[in-house]
């Protein structure tokens, strides 16, 4: 098979994140492989690498993803929207070799595609968002900031939950 151009690993990738999404508990590379071979997708180093790095870092890319969507979790969104973003955000934190405006043109792209006609506007929103966050203050405080305020949001979780099993 012929090597894939990168709009096209990007789509494969895609696939098979949204795929996953359906497969709680199974084991990534199970999903990866078998994938790959009942669909014959090429060994491509992009879609391989996306995929492992983006399952492996979705609990900090939620949280980017959170405090950008503004009024909505990570976890709310739609598996396409989220999936859509993931791979934007992802290439805009941890991949230095594609130009932020290409990840946002592309994920606006592929939510285009595969989502809801209204998933576009959001997509763009969220994802320009983070683009003028890390232009301002850099990746690493991009990342902090969004743990940061996930482990806030999770210690006031706990303590409300404290505080209505004491009441």
């Amino acid at each position: 098979m012929a090597k894939l151009t990168r709009q096209e690993a990007r789509e494969t990738l895609f696939g098979l994140l949204f795929e996953t999404e359906f497969h709680e508990g199974k084991e990534p590379a199970a999903i990866y492989d078998l994938a790959c071979e009942d669909r014959e997708i090429p060994n491509d180093k992009y879609v391989r690498e996306g995929f492992f790095g983006i399952l492996s870092k979705a609990d900090v890319l939620d949280a980017v993803i959170s405090s950008y969507a503004r009024g909505w979790r990570a976890d709310r969104l739609s598996k396409v929207s989220r999936t859509v973003i993931r791979i934007a955000v992802y290439e805009m934190l941890f991949i230095d070799d594609i130009p932020m405006n290409v990840s946002i043109s592309q994920g606006v792209s592929l939510a285009l595609k595969f989502g809801e006609d209204k998933a576009k506007q959001f997509v763009n929103g969220v994802l320009s968002g983070v683009f003028k966050d890390i232009e301002a203050n850099g990746v690493e405080a991009v990342i902090a900031e969004a743990v940061n305020g996930m482990q806030t949001s999770a210690e006031k979780s706990s303590e409300e939950t404290d505080g209505a099993e004491n009441a």
